[in-house]
């Protein structure tokens, strides 16, 4: 649902259907820089977070790769910013919740998203619908193994494309 770019397919005789991928159904969108593979920044997660709080959303989860999770730990010491260690002796190099002028954000990682991509989105706005039940056919026997085919469809359903939001063209 999240590790493709894949427009949505209709569908006919002798082509498959296809659902749209998640990345094709946000609109709010913001391109992380005039390359073709930018970083990702504070400032464009901000930019972000404003378009989709203007839309009149309210995104709870930064969904971002794992070579992000280091950027994203890395706006804790930006300048005059200061972090609290207290008497611990376990250090701590992890942001879990991202707090920004248009509200609070929790980071998750996801190894199986697009590199390319960052999402910020609310999850109360998504819901996988089940098109056609799997099912499991056993098909003709071919000496002691038994092969069976297994079918059914499965698709993602966001409610308001404007509600979520996502950063593109990272590296």
């Amino acid at each position: 649902m999240i590790g493709v770019d894949q427009a949505a397919v209709t569908g006919s005789a002798s082509a498959a259907r296809k659902m749209s991928s998640v990345s094709q159904q946000i609109t709010t969108t913001v391109d992380a820089g005039s390359n073709a593979t930018d970083a990702l920044t504070e400032a464009k997660l901000l930019e972000l977070h404003q378009d989709c709080y203007e839309n009149g959303s309210e995104p709870s989860v930064l969904m971002i790769k794992p070579a992000d999770a280091t950027i994203v730990a890395n706006f804790a010491t930006a300048s005059s910013r200061e972090r609290d260690f207290g008497s611990s002796k376990t250090l701590v190099n992890a942001i879990e919740v991202l707090v920004t002028p248009f509200g609070e954000i929790r980071t998750l990682i996801n190894r199986n998203q697009l590199s390319t991509h960052a999402f910020l989105i609310d999850p109360s706005m998504f819901k996988q619908c089940v098109l056609r039940p799997f099912t499991r056919t056993l098909l003709a026997k071919n000496g002691d193994s038994d092969t069976h085919f297994c079918v059914g469809e499965v698709s993602v359903k966001h409610s308001n494309f404007s509600d979520s939001g996502m950063i593109t063209g990272l590296s």
